[in-house]
């Protein structure tokens, strides 16, 4: 069974730094290209910064320089270092496995809120 368990969101106020951490299970976790994704209300999901399975990375304009995402193979676990935050930063992250067009697996989600 597939899983995906997102954790380390919590409440921080601008120019904080939070790190999430997902952790899969029940595929080849080193095979799949990771990504993290977040969503406000009434918005579509946007991607935040993805990393392939050989480890490119690539991240949205607007978190560039402040994000870092990151994997540990071993660990089958997926890392997004977020420094400097802002209140535009608050929504609900979604950790996202994807294996070519054929597979994708989502996580429930984890809140972030950037707030004095």
């Amino acid at each position: 069974q597939v899983q995906l368990v997102e954790s380390g969101g919590g409440l921080v106020r601008p120019g904080g730094s939070l790190r999430l951490s997902c952790t899969a299970s029940g595929f080849t976790f080193s095979n799949y290209a990771m990504g993290w994704y977040r969503q406000v209300p009434g918005k579509q999901r946007e991607l935040v910064a993805a990393i392939t399975s050989d480890g490119s990375t690539n991240y949205a304009d607007s978190v560039k320089g402040r994000f870092a995402i990151s994997k540990d193979n071993g660990k089958s676990t997926v890392y997004l270092q977020m420094s400097s935050l802002k209140p535009e930063d608050t929504a609900v992250y979604y950790c996202n496995a994807k294996y070519g067009i054929w597979r994708s697996y989502w996580g429930k989600g984890t809140q972030v809120t950037v707030s004095s």
